[in-house]
């Protein structure tokens, strides 16, 4: 069982990991609390994320209205829409959710645990609208439109050109190599650290026996996933 003092430190890492300090740290407890756990928890008053959880979803909408209404000044009415509901929807804030690890510092119920909750779609996205929510309440909404567009705007923009949030870097990683030359990319694991239960792959992109990028992930195919992008980055395809 860990300690108040044990929490504390979990929460700092979260803090440092999205560039933001809780001025009420219990604001931030809160948001990562899902309801299966205050369910379970009655004893301790523990709060769950959904109010947070409702009022972060009109916020993340309006930060990206606002960025996509002055960003795109040529899109009609129509088109804005679309593209803000590739932003914002439950795949893409689980997305977002993924590249700061927030599964890793829910606090769950023993069975959403034991049935994978901690990398379910729809638990991430409520708690990164929950997350949002909590930076809105503690410290404004500037606050939180620097802390989204810190973290995901050079994502977010590189997803509206193509389209999808969820870009398959591997395939854009192929395709890009393939205009320069036809070079075999192989992927091979450096090193696996961490208990079966948590595991934690680090993947080289090899291409002519240089490694031209390295990633990390929770299994193979979501670290092969990260060298490629980081590949993509070195090349300059990705928001160069």
């Amino acid at each position: 069982m860990k300690t108040s003092s044990d929490r504390m430190k979990i929460l700092n890492k979260l803090q440092s990991e999205i560039g933001y300090q809780f001025k009420d740290i219990k604001l931030l407890n809160t948001a990562l609390t899902h309801s299966s756990y205050a369910n379970e928890n009655k004893d301790k008053n523990s709060e769950s994320n959904e109010r947070l959880e409702f009022l972060g979803d009109s916020v993340i909408s309006l930060v990206v209205s606002d960025y996509l209404y002055k960003r795109f000044t040529e899109f009609p009415e129509g088109e804005l829409t679309k593209r803000r509901a590739t932003v914002v929807c439950e795949s893409s804030l689980a997305f977002a959710a993924r590249k700061i690890s927030l599964g890793d510092y829910l606090l769950l119920g023993k069975g959403e645990e034991a049935t994978g909750g901690r990398n379910r779609d729809s638990i991430l996205a409520d708690a990164f609208e929950a997350l949002t929510g909590g930076i809105y309440v503690d410290g404004g909404l500037k606050k939180t439109e620097e802390y989204l567009l810190e973290l995901f705007e050079q994502e977010v923009i590189y997803a509206l050109s193509k389209g999808n949030l969820f870009i398959d870097y591997k395939t854009e990683l192929q395709e890009v190599l393939q205009k320069r030359a036809k070079s075999k990319i192989e992927y091979k694991v450096e090193k696996e650290v961490g208990p079966d239960h948590n595991k934690k792959f680090y993947m080289n992109v090899i291409v002519e026996n240089k490694v031209i990028g390295s990633g990390l992930g929770r299994n193979k195919k979501e670290a092969e996933q990260m060298a490629a992008k980081q590949a993509l980055l070195k090349i300059g395809e990705i928001y160069g």
